[in-house]
Order: structure tokens, then C-alpha cells, then sequence
């Protein structure tokens, strides 16, 4: 079985991530994106799934780990009777080449690890071809599946049924290399890489990216490591954010909900590139407006929620069959249904994030200011639609709420850019219709009980609601908004975390129940900090980081009755709303959120 999911590791070149658990085996990866199929896929089934174990042959040994700072260099520490080793284990930054590193390091005394490499291609569809090609000194052997080969270099590695297993011992100062590399299979195999340059490359990289990190308030530690797995989650070619690195991880452990999040969706890179702009990193918003650009380039009617890495539209769903799932939840799938939804807030969400960065100085472009004019024309021309709302629902498609005023956010914002920062376009046209929309919200979306409602006609609240502060729709201590909050208080709350909605409503259409929204409850503490109750705001977020794992990495939700992580891991809207939360509490915003 695969471990917790709080027990893995992440690693990441910025195009792609393996996941390490803390028995030394990586059951996760795809090369060489995000989104490609997995050459290591135990996590969602068994080591028969593809998975590279690396560990001491004492059974008795003990373990702790940590990041070296502001890195994705993973240093895994192994204490055993005779000896004391570390593994540093990292993925190179490099342009033309995909690999990743062992390395093993004696510290004391003598420690023997053994190693089995299951390598199984194509989400473990796919048996690959294996030769021997190196020498008993420099000992390497070739896998070839269809397009992708790999080359292991660095131990001798024998075969039986299928698995590859070796022995390596080092000693107090010896160090032993241990690398994968991958290829196209109808090109040259790489060169073997050079580790300690390749260690100092990366291990500056990242701590020269995170020397950027602007935060003077709580919890600096969480909100550097948060910033630098979104950094991790972003394509250093394309500028994509995907939402997570994993798929099919469940909401429901043993259930359905099981959703391939290796993609981007505008919705959570916008917000992802909120942070990062308010944190000083205004070359990451360039980099994903030229994303936006060639993504949603033709007729904006036919925009999309979300977008492959490259801006790729294909993203069908399908279900695999040969992956049993993650202690059994199936289906496992890839791509992702959601694709073909309309879901009226997505647009909202980026000309929010395009005036954040317009307002932290980037200029704009010949073509970014029409791109969103288009996109403009597209919340207007889908305005009286009902939608599947920001959770995706697969259920009847309804009127939501934050969807609304998330149109009206757009709109606001495109008045604001002709009246504050001169740019061309219709604003009175746009005031009209915003305000006409402003009105049918305080009259369709409120109860008469005063509280903002999950969709017109309904008496649920939604989590999504603590949104509507944060763009400006309302003052966080609005007597609608405090009814809003003592009303979800009362009924998404479980064990003190915050559930999305009721799934008991049956307003998502689905099987099966799911877990509180690690977001959703960071949410909670910004609107706790926002509306004067800093006591409940800095202990619900004293919590919150406190389920983080050893590294800092938050997952989707939080299983409450088992102590556990559940969902797509690392989870890139956690991590930005851990960020926003903090900020919070510092007396900071990043969505110029006072502006009504």
C-alpha cells in the first residue's frame, strides 16, 4: 500500500515532481511534465505500479528529513547500528535535460542500502524494454517504452521478474551517485551529469528565487515554503500554474472523488499569481499573461476554464482501469470533465490578479489590455446563464452566488482600469451593467434572513461566500457578511475546520461525502482578521499550519476522524491561501479588496 499522503516528500524541477515517502521510496512520477504519464505510479496502487525504493537494509533504522533551506533538495537523515548516512534527493534545474538524484552520503560509521526499481511507463500500462548498456565500473542500464526512455546510472542493478534491485555500502566520507535521466527514445542517450555542478546550479536557483520573498508578518517560515511550492507548481517554460502535482488522490477515501489536477485552471493561477505579485514577484505575472495570451487565443466565447501546461484545450476525461487507486478509491482518471463546464467566476478571478499586477507596476502590452476587453465581452455575453460554480459541481448548473459577484468583480475591475489608469474601453456601459448586476445579487443572492446564500433560491451557505470581501463586493463586517459567516459557522463547520458546502444538499450531483477544504478554512481566519476577531483568526490559523506535514506541504483537505491529509497533493490553492491568511494577520491584503 502506498504511505499517508502526508508522508510524502515533493521534489521538482519546475517542470515535472516526484513524490518520496519517508521509507525512501518514490512512488510518484511523470516525465517529463507534470502531465505526462507516470513512469512511477505506486501511489495510486502498489509497488507492481512502478515505484524506485531506496533504503538502508537495517529494518531497524531511523529517519528524519528537511528541505536544505529555501530549496527543493531533500536530505533524508538514516541512523542504523553501524552507521549514520544521508540521501540528498533533488531534480536539477536545467534547460534541455530531465533528471533526477540520489546522492548517499556516509556521515559515520558504515551503512549498506539496498535499492528496487520498478519501472512501469505509461500509468504502469506499458513493460518497458531494459538493457544492460554500461560497465562494471561505471555500471547504467536503458529502459525504452514507446516515446520515453530513461538511463539509471550509478549501481549495479540485477534483474528478477521484472524488478531491478542493487546493493550499495558507503562509509564515514564516501558518497555514491545515484541518477536517473530522461529521454526520447529515438534520440542519443545524455551524457552522465555532472552532480556537483548540477547541485550547485539548483541549490542556487532556488535560494536566488526565494532571496525575493517579501513577508514581514506571521508565520514567515510556512509563507516561504508556501510561495516556493507554487513556484514549484509553475512551468518554468510555458509559465502554466497546475493546481496540484498529483491525480486521483481522493476527497474520499475509498470513494469517487478522484480529479487529475496536473492542469491549469485559470481560477487558481490567477489567485496563485495574486500572492506571488504581492510578495514581489511581478516576473512570474508577465510570464503567465503571455500564458493567458496563447492559451485562450481565438473567439473569447470559446475560453475555457482550464488549460494544459503548454495551453493545450484537449484535456478529456478518461478513466484508467489498470490503476486500482489510492487504498483502493477508484476511478483513477486523467484529464479532467471540468474542461467543458461554464463556471461564471473564472474570468473575475483574472482581471482581478491582471489589475494586481497593472497596480505593482506591469505595464500593459499591445495586446494584454484587449485581451481583456474580450474577456469582458464573454462575462457579459454569459451573464444570464446559471453555472457549475468555482467547486465544479456535476450536478443542475445554478446561479452561484460568488460566480455572480465574481462577474460583477470583472466588470469593476475593467471600470477601474479606464477611470484610475486611462486605458480605452466602454466604462459607462460597463458601470451600467455592473450595477444592474449588484442589484440583482443583493436582492436574489441574500436570504431574508440577511445572510448571503450558497445560489439564488436557496437556503445553504457556501464557503466560496468569504470570498466576496476580498474583491470589494462588501466590507468584511457587513451585517451581511457577519450573518453569512455565524451561518456557516453553524453548519460547515466540522471539528473546527471548514467544509466547502453541505454534500448532503446534493448540489454537486456526486456519490459519496468529502473532507474540510484546507482553503476554504484559511479563508475563514482572512475574514476572522478582516472583521476585528483577531483572537479567532490567529488560533484557526495556529491550527492550520500545524497540520501541515514535516515539510511544510499541504494537501487539498484534511481528513478530521483519521488525522490525515486527503486530496491532490501539494495543493496549490492550500498554499496561497495559507499565504493570504498570513498576510492577513500581518494587516496586509493583495486584492486591494477596500475599494467599494
Amino acid at each position: 500500500m502506498p504511505s499517508p499522503i502526508e508522508d510524502y516528500a515533493l521534489i521538482s524541477d519546475c517542470r515535472t515532481a516526484a513524490l518520496v515517502s519517508r521509507d525512501g521510496s518514490i512512488d510518484w512520477l511523470c516525465l517529463p511534465r507534470f502531465d505526462s504519464p507516470s513512469i512511477f505510479g505506486a501511489l495510486l496502487g502498489d509497488p507492481a505500479h512502478g515505484c524506485w525504493a531506496l533504503r538502508p537494509l537495517d529494518e531497524d533504522a531511523s529517519m528524519s528529513r528537511q528541505y536544505l533551506p529555501d530549496t527543493f533538495i531533500l536530505v533524508t537523515r538514516w541512523e542504523t547500528a553501524g552507521g549514520v548516512a544521508e540521501v540528498h534527493e533533488f531534480m536539477p534545474m536545467s534547460r534541455h535535460r530531465t533528471d533526477l538524484v540520489r546522492r548517499v552520503i556516509g556521515i559515520s560509521g558504515t551503512v549498506a542500502f539496498r535499492t528496487e526499481l520498478r519501472m512501469r511507463f505509461d500509468y504502469a500500462r506499458a513493460l518497458p524494454w531494459v538493457r544492460q548498456v554500461g560497465t562494471d565500473s561505471e555500471p547504467a542500464l536503458r529502459a525504452t517504452a514507446g516515446p520515453d526512455a530513461v538511463i539509471v546510472r550509478g549501481v549495479a542493478l540485477s534483474a528478477s521478474d521484472h524488478v531491478h534491485t542493487g546493493r550499495i555500502t558507503v562509509a564515514e566520507g564516501e558518497t555514491r551517485d545515484l541518477t536517473l535521466t530522461w529521454f526520447l527514445s529515438h534520440e542519443s542517450v545524455p551524457h552522465p551529469l555532472d552532480i556537483e555542478d548540477a547541485i550547485a546550479r539548483t541549490r542556487s536557483w532556488w535560494e536566488g528565487w526565494a532571496s525575493g520573498i517579501e513577508h514581514d508578518g506571521p508565520h514567515r517560515d510556512m509563507v516561504a515554503r508556501s510561495l516556493l511550492v507554487l513556484r514549484a507548481l509553475t512551468n518554468r517554460d510555458t509559465g502554466g500554474i497546475v493546481a496540484a502535482a498529483t491525480t486521483s488522490l481522493p476527497e474520499d477515501f475509498g470513494g469517487s472523488r478522484n480529479w487529475d489536477y496536473r492542469y491549469v485552471w485559470l481560477r487558481d493561477a490567477a489567485l496563485t499569481l495574486e500572492v506571488l505579485i504581492s510578495h514581489g514577484f511581478l516576473h512570474e505575472a508577465q510570464h503567465w499573461r503571455l500564458w493567458l495570451l496563447r492559451a485562450v487565443a481565438g473567439d473569447p466565447s470559446e475560453v475555457q476554464i482550464m488549460y494544459g501546461i503548454a495551453g493545450e484545450r484537449d484535456l478529456a476525461e478518461r478513466e484508467l482501469t489498470g490503476l486500482p487507486g489510492y487504498e483502493g478509491a477508484s476511478p483513477v482518471r486523467i484529464g479532467n470533465g471540468a474542461v467543458d463546464q461554464y463556471q461564471g467566476d473564472v474570468i473575475g478571478e483574472v482581471l482581478v490578479a491582471l489589475e494586481a499586477a497593472r497596480i505593482a507596476g506591469l505595464e500593459e502590452s499591445s495586446f494584454s489590455w484587449p485581451l481583456q476587453r474580450a474577456l469582458l465581452e464573454r462575462v457579459i455575453t454569459g451573464m444570464d446563464r446559471p453555472d457549475n460554480g468555482i467547486w465544479e459541481i456535476r450536478g443542475e448548473p445554478q446561479r452561484f452566488t460568488h460566480s455572480r459577484v465574481m462577474m460583477w468583480a470583472a466588470l469593476d475591475r475593467g471600470v477601474r482600469a479606464v477611470r484610475e489608469h486611462s486605458l480605452s474601453g466602454d466604462a459607462d456601459r460597463w458601470v451600467e451593467i455592473r450595477d444592474r448586476l449588484r442589484s440583482e445579487i443583493d436582492e436574489r443572492g441574500v436570504h431574508a434572513d440577511g445572510y448571503f446564500v450558497q445560489h439564488y433560491g436557496s437556503d445553504e451557505v457556501d464557503a466560496s461566500l468569504l470570498v466576496l470581501p476580498q474583491v470589494g463586493y462588501c466590507a468584511a463586517d457587513d451585517p451581511r457578511m457577519t450573518r453569512t459567516v455565524a451561518q456557516i459557522e453553524h453548519t460547515l463547520l466540522r471539528d473546527g475546520l471548514l467544509m466547502r458546502y453541505r454534500t448532503t444538499s446534493g448540489v454537486d450531483g456526486l456519490a459519496g461525502g468529502e473532507h474540510p477544504f484546507l482553503a476554504c478554512s484559511f479563508w475563514l481566519v482572512e475574514q476572522y482578521a478582516a472583521s476585528g476577531r483577531e483572537r479567532d483568526a490567529e488560533a484557526l490559523m495556529a491550527r492550520l499550519v500545524g497540520l501541515s506535514n514535516d515539510l511544510g506541504l499541504l494537501s487539498e483537505e484534511y481528513d478530521v476522524d483519521g488525522a490525515r491529509h486527503a486530496g491532490n497533493t501539494p495543493q496549490a490553492l492550500s498554499h496561497l491561501a495559507l499565504v493570504r491568511a498570513a498576510d492577513a494577520l500581518a494587516g496586509h491584503s493583495g486584492r486591494a479588496a477596500d475599494r467599494r
